[in-house]
């Protein structure tokens, strides 16, 4: 698709007042399929103005994608007491998700390109926190390093000469081999 044609619709699907801040306010619903399953993808806000919002659509997921950023000092901002980053990791756990995927995003960043010790440094300053709030980061918690911007590691891996330390499953191919999961529908 023209890339044009692509931006000028976007705002056109957003609402009014997403647009004018440009940020997400509501939760967005849509749906993916991959091999062998079928999702449905809540998009919920990740801005302190609209915790509300958010918990609401974690209220209904059976699995949550924490979308961090690798970026020198905006990991760090979202990390800090009172950031982002650990409101929603609690928040998540306590609307009843048990299982949580992190991607540390932008890992083609400059201040990034890839590196293995940024990764690790992300993974192993949220690992303790996650297991503070009650997740069992062995069983229930997955990272994956990505780039949004170039797609890499969301549906295919990163070439080899920019992320040859990754061995692990893309984002799409994680959620088709997960098992399947059980709601209770008789509770409250």
């Amino acid at each position: 698709m023209n890339q044009s044609r692509t931006r000028k619709s976007r705002p056109k699907q957003r609402p009014l007042r997403e647009r004018d801040k440009g940020k997400t306010v509501e939760c967005g619903r849509a749906f993916f399929e991959t091999d062998h399953k079928h999702f449905i993808l809540v998009d919920a806000p990740g801005h302190k103005s609209f915790v509300p919002n958010m918990i609401s659509g974690a209220s209904i997921a059976d699995i949550a994608v924490l979308v961090i950023s690798a970026r020198r000092g905006e990991f760090e901002t979202g990390f800090e007491r009172g950031g982002q980053t650990r409101e929603h990791a609690m928040l998540v756990k306590t609307t009843g998700v048990k299982h949580l995927i992190i991607l540390i995003n932008k890992m083609d960043d400059s201040t990034v390109n890839w590196e293995e010790a940024r990764y690790n440094e992300c993974r192993d300053k949220l690992t303790p926190f996650l297991k503070k709030v009650g997740f069992n980061t062995k069983a229930d918690v997955t990272f994956i390093p990505c780039s949004g911007f170039t797609g890499a590691f969301l549906r295919d891996p990163a070439p080899a000469n920019q992320c040859s330390w990754y061995k692990g499953l893309t984002l799409l191919d994680y959620l088709d081999k997960l098992p399947p999961f059980t709601r209770c529908t008789d509770g409250p």
